[in-house]
């Protein structure tokens, strides 16, 4: 069956550039317009996001309730379908266990990280490690380069600290963890990452000028900004962030804890 295209100007029009412009815009005017993707992403402090795809709820480094800023948060409330520590410091896991096993989810993690919860009884998890891609239906999820380093709660060994690349049908994300800045994050850019989840405390991670630089190696416009205030040592001027961001044609979300934020992309 012969396909009919879908705009034929009059090959007369082709002589006269301005017709075929006006022709252009008068059939580009009556197509529908493009439906806006939404993504829902809840910030519960530190560097604990949760992000909805579909029916899945994707929760990263939870620490709530040791942490000052949060104490309105219910943790025991918190959705999860899986949990994605990015390292083992007590700051990114202290409450995956109860959450855990309170909610089923299952644990995304590197393998040391894997083991430590294991003999807790989590018996649910994936272990990864650095450039490895795990495909879950729903969602992907690639784990990638985090300069940072990484030890459990208990002094036991946390493996390599890393970050996280999401694919999921609304669009591609990167949560990075707690990281310096470094060269490897224009690797990202082949991702075509809808926003980044970056910190901006300094001291123990980027600060915010770093994590500007970080924002354009991975081609993003839209960032979160994660690890700052929860401790004075890590305390940010935050008019002061956002600015800075807007300086740089950038966008910084730094949604209040327990609040939820929808982030467009047309």
């Amino acid at each position: 069956m012969p396909v009919r295209p879908l705009f034929r100007p009059d090959p007369a029009t082709f002589a006269d550039g301005h017709a075929l412009a006006q022709r252009l815009i008068e059939w580009l005017a009556h197509l529908p317009p493009r439906k806006a993707i939404s993504m829902k992403l809840t910030y519960y402090g530190q560097s604990c996001i949760g992000v909805e795809t579909g029916d899945r709820h994707l929760l990263f480094d939870p620490f709530i309730s040791g942490n000052p800023l949060a104490k309105h948060v219910d943790v025991s409330k918190v959705p999860a379908t899986h949990v994605l520590l990015t390292h083992g410091h007590g700051d990114h896991v202290a409450d995956a266990e109860s959450i855990l096993k309170r909610t089923g989810a299952e644990l995304i993690s590197n393998f040391e990280i894997c083991e430590w919860f294991g003999a807790k009884g989590i018996q649910r998890s994936h272990p990864m490690n650095i450039g490895g891609k795990l495909d879950l239906g729903a969602f992907q999820v690639k784990m990638v380069m985090a300069q940072h380093s990484s030890t459990l709660p208990d002094g036991a060994p946390g493996g390599s600290a890393a970050g996280f690349v999401v694919f999921t049908g609304e669009g591609n994300f990167h949560h990075a963890g707690d990281t310096g800045l470094m060269l490897d994050m224009q690797l990202l850019k082949r991702h075509a990452l809808r926003f980044a989840c970056l910190p901006i405390g300094d001291n123990y991670t980027m600060g915010i000028e770093d994590a500007v630089e970080a924002a354009g190696y991975m081609g993003v416009r839209t960032v979160v900004g994660l690890h700052y205030n929860s401790f004075p040592v890590i305390s940010i001027n935050t008019q002061g962030a956002i600015r800075a961001f807007e300086q740089a044609g950038l966008r910084l979300l730094l949604p209040g804890i327990g609040t939820s934020i929808t982030i467009q992309q047309a």
